[in-house]
């Protein structure tokens, strides 16, 4: 990494560690010298999942799919917002601990429960998740070929995917750098299509519009707990937010780092929902069933250009941080890999996919399927994160817990530490219970015909650890606390 010195006004490193190449550190600890910067270059980073097509999907569902006024809309996304502080709390262990979230969490699970959760979550369903989002994009790029006389062929269909797979490759190879250098003017120009796009869809939309049949009583919380929940599982997904933390000085406040991480993610995602909401008011449009082709018929052709590849960069900025945190993953799992050939082999694999899911529809079904029941383990997961990180003051020794030897006093009993695998099983028990998708309705979901799917896991999987935080009798040894240098907002 390049020396760097902090520029006071941007956040950003006026030498940018990108500049002496890719990024070859994996989950090794980031040395003093080697870290800079502000909290606030976060900002546009934890920007980059809410404002997407995604989220604008989204908000028009909650109207044309669940029924929902503008008002109620706005509410559920305030509150499904809230998400996004857990993001920023688990955050601030990146700064102190100078190593990766799949390193982190071995505090929590024991260095083999650890495995088996990094393995699961923070691996394989990091490629699953990258292939749809890879999928998405290249049919995007295929349809706006197709509007210039490229209709569909292999080598076109080959050719949107490569370019795809390459540009994300190369921000997730350049590594932290690039990404926290870069995503400033990605998101910025992302931003600025979509509010353009949105401006000319605007005259469309209804302001006044109030459901044909409203909602109310059991059936308006039913509607509103289930927008709720697929807005929140965008937040709840982000288990490796301390990654792109750990190059900021140890002794950064923490407030200052939660604070970014979680103000980057929902300010924007609440905006780009409402965005969707709105166009969903508008009857020519069918914004659940063909989103995309509302806005070929809503904007002028070269708009509509602009817009897809502003809708595509999004996906790469997206695919490129969990692409990015999947390579520390399979580093953490004990495999002897550097980061950069852990990268490739995500890529690979979600190259793969995603060509597969292209071509079979009734994968990309499944995949889609599956995923929703994601949220199942995703709440749990960061609520215990969560947790740990309050119960623990956030004092996490990074050499300690890249110790993975059967004499790391992160071992606990056998590898393993009950207290994490307990509470993430229970939390994911109780979640289960309570969630309503299309793919399973569990028992309390079925008689209230609500979907409490993720405040159940949340509470009952951050309950149990707290009680059992110190059942191990190694919670406190097994901390290796450090004595928190003074902040910079103390001097």
């Amino acid at each position: 990494m390049a020396d760097a010195t902090q520029d006071g006004l941007s956040g950003h490193l006026t030498t940018p560690e990108f500049a002496t190449g890719p990024e070859t550190r994996g989950i090794e600890l980031v040395p003093d010298t080697e870290r800079g910067g502000s909290p606030r270059s976060l900002v546009c980073v934890w920007a980059t999942p809410s404002v997407s097509f995604l989220s604008i999907s989204v908000g028009a569902t909650l109207v044309a799919g669940l029924g929902l006024s503008l008002l109620q809309v706005l509410v559920t996304a305030i509150i499904a917002s809230s998400g996004w502080v857990l993001v920023g709390l688990i955050a601030v262990s990146g700064p102190v601990s100078g190593t990766s979230s799949s390193v982190i969490t071995r505090a929590v699970y024991g260095v083999r429960g650890n495995k088996l959760v990094v393995g699961l979550y923070g691996w394989l369903l990091a490629a699953v998740y990258i292939s749809l989002s890879w999928s998405a994009a290249s049919l995007n790029g295929m349809g706006l070929l197709g509007r210039f006389g490229a209709h569909g062929s292999t080598l076109s269909t080959l050719a949107v995917i490569v370019v795809i797979v390459a540009v994300t490759s190369v921000l997730a190879v350049y590594g932290h750098g690039l990404i926290v250098a870069s995503y400033p003017y990605v998101i910025g120009g992302v931003t600025v299509v979509l509010a353009v796009s949105a401006a000319f869809m605007d005259p469309y939309a209804d302001l006044s519009y109030r459901p044909a049949e409203p909602l109310s009583g059991l059936a308006l919380a039913g509607a509103m707990t289930i927008g709720a929940t697929i807005l929140v599982s965008t937040p709840l997904s982000f288990i490796n937010s301390p990654d792109l933390a750990r190059y900021l000085p140890a002794d950064t406040a923490p407030w200052r780092t939660g604070t970014a991480t979680a103000l980057g993610g929902a300010i924007p995602g609440i905006a780009t929902t409402m965005v969707g909401a709105l166009l969903a008011t508008a009857p020519q449009f069918d914004m659940v069933g063909d989103p995309m082709g509302a806005f070929s018929v809503g904007l002028p052709t070269w708009l509509f250009a602009v817009f897809t590849l502003a809708v595509i960069a999004s996906a790469v900025a997206l695919n490129a941080m969990t692409m990015y945190s999947a390579g520390l993953s399979l580093q953490a799992l004990g495999i002897p890999i550097r980061r950069i050939p852990s990268t490739v082999i995500i890529a690979a694999i979600g190259a793969a996919l995603t060509g597969v899911s292209i071509v079979a529809r009734d994968f990309t079904t499944a995949v889609s399927a599956l995923l929703q029941l994601v949220v199942i383990a995703a709440g749990p997961l960061i609520a215990v994160f969560a947790t740990d990180v309050l119960l623990r003051r956030n004092r996490y020794n990074g050499a300690a817990l890249l110790d993975d030897s059967p004499g790391s006093p992160f071992w606990f009993r056998r590898g393993f530490r009950g207290a994490g695998v307990i509470s993430l099983i229970a939390g994911g028990a109780a979640s289960s219970l309570c969630v309503n998708t299309t793919v399973v309705v569990g028992p309390v979901a079925a008689l209230t015909g609500l979907d409490l799917s993720v405040p159940a896991g949340l509470l009952v999987a951050s309950g149990c650890y707290a009680l059992l935080y110190r059942a191990d009798g190694t919670a406190g040894a097994a901390a290796v606390p450090i004595p928190h240098p003074r902040r910079q907002d103390e001097r």
